[in-house]
């Protein structure tokens, strides 16, 4: 009897510690993760820009662009008889919608002024040898060696609008036309207009020039000698979307968890992440930047972190705001931690991609006045009933790379 006993007893041990090993076969180990998302965009200092054609007295040059609440439009085009003045508005620009969000129409003349770009000594305007229509060749004054400011010299020159006109109409949603005219042939002083430029800039972004300050070399190409080929390259190469990314939302998963899947219905979640930057509907968002006090979007140089468990077998999906647009958001839709095993490391910025909601319709990227930045309040845009997929509208967005950098690390 007491052999039995202890025989039963060495069995259930046996059993006991069999049922542990196969139960231990399921308890994977887990690694900790970190995960970095940096705004890399470059900085601009303008939204977008062009150029202008030259305008002969009763001529007139239109051109179109795009522009949302808060952007100004600024200007310059080359009083042609003299030596360094240029037409342009006060260094803030033009403001393309008023204090109640309505696009600004109508004549503008009345905010162009006549400038001095102050890098060559004046002469007496339409009769200087050294004025463009006589001078031998580009940049032959006298170099002046000073600042742009009004004109203010001893000469007496024409009203800006016996010279020039400006108006701008509003073609619907964001689109603009402004037209130049160039009116001097029904005056007694006649002048061509050279070949200006025009960029569309936000209230803290660079203006073409600063009173008070020294002219560029593009500005003084223009002002001299209705040269606008370098100052339009340079307004250019300084031209383009910039965008922060809001806060966001991120889903550790093993089978079907995923935090949105392409071709899906979006989530009233993912809705409110992809419209408003706003991930509070998600259990484990991030949305406070790296060395920041409270939640708040990144701005190009700045990045979120989060950190999370995973074993193997489990995947990464993660999503932040396009804040410059109306309803994307970059990230993955499932990435896998482990390969063969082994945790992954390294940036994984190639596996992202640029996704739309397909909730709101698109507009502009960075012009849209339903967009985050610009809209009166939540979920302001036109309804739109599609599945989540890749960005496909028309538009035009930087590639992902310049956008944003993404790494993961093993802790």
């Amino acid at each position: 009897m007491q052999k039995k006993l202890v025989f039963l007893i060495v069995f259930a041990i046996s059993a006991f510690f069999f049922q542990a090993c196969e139960d231990g076969d399921d308890m994977k180990p887990t690694q900790g993760f970190k995960v970095t998302i940096e705004n890399v965009f470059e900085g601009k200092d303008y939204f977008t820009s062009g150029t202008t054609d030259a305008i002969g007295p009763g001529g007139m040059y239109s051109f179109s662009f795009n522009a949302g609440k808060g952007h100004y439009l600024s200007l310059a085009t080359m009083f042609v008889q003299s030596n360094d003045l240029f037409y342009a508005p006060a260094m803030d620009g033009i403001p393309l919608y008023d204090g109640s969000g309505n696009a600004v129409t109508g004549d503008m003349t009345a905010m162009l002024n006549l400038w001095d770009a102050g890098t060559e000594v004046n002469e007496e305007p339409g009769a200087g040898p050294n004025q463009a229509p006589r001078q031998s060749g580009p940049n032959t004054g006298m170099d002046e060696n000073g600042n742009v400011m009004l004109v203010n010299d001893a000469y007496t020159y024409p009203d800006d609008e016996d010279v020039i006109m400006l108006s701008l109409a509003h073609d619907g949603g964001t689109e603009f036309t402004a037209t130049i005219k160039n009116v001097s042939n029904a005056g007694a002083f006649q002048t061509p207009l050279a070949p200006g430029v025009w960029v569309v800039h936000s209230e803290d972004q660079t203006p073409l020039f600063m009173s008070g300050s020294a002219a560029s070399a593009g500005l003084e190409g223009l002002a001299e000698d209705g040269n606008n080929v370098d100052i339009a390259s340079e307004l250019d190469d300084n031209s383009g979307l910039v965008s922060p990314f809001a806060p966001g939302a991120f889903a550790i998963f093993a089978s079907d968890n995923f935090l949105f899947m392409d071709g899906q219905v979006a989530s009233p979640e993912l809705e409110a992440l992809a419209e408003d930057g706003n991930p509070s509907g998600y259990t484990t968002a991030f949305n406070t930047p790296v060395g920041g006090a409270s939640p708040a979007p990144i701005f190009p140089g700045e990045s979120y972190e989060f950190t999370f468990n995973a074993s193997d077998g489990d995947m990464l999906s993660f999503a932040t705001m396009l804040v410059q647009t109306n309803d994307l958001f970059i990230g993955p839709m499932g990435i896998s931690l482990f390969t063969n095993g082994q945790p992954i490391s390294g940036d994984i910025t190639s596996s992202m991609k640029l996704w739309d909601a397909y909730t709101e319709v698109n507009e502009l990227p960075g012009a849209g006045n339903n967009q985050a930045p610009r809209q009166s309040g939540p979920n302001t845009g036109t309804d739109e009933s599609g599945h989540v997929m890749e960005v496909s509208d028309g538009f035009t967005y930087p590639s992902i790379s310049s956008m944003i950098k993404v790494t993961i690390t093993g802790m």
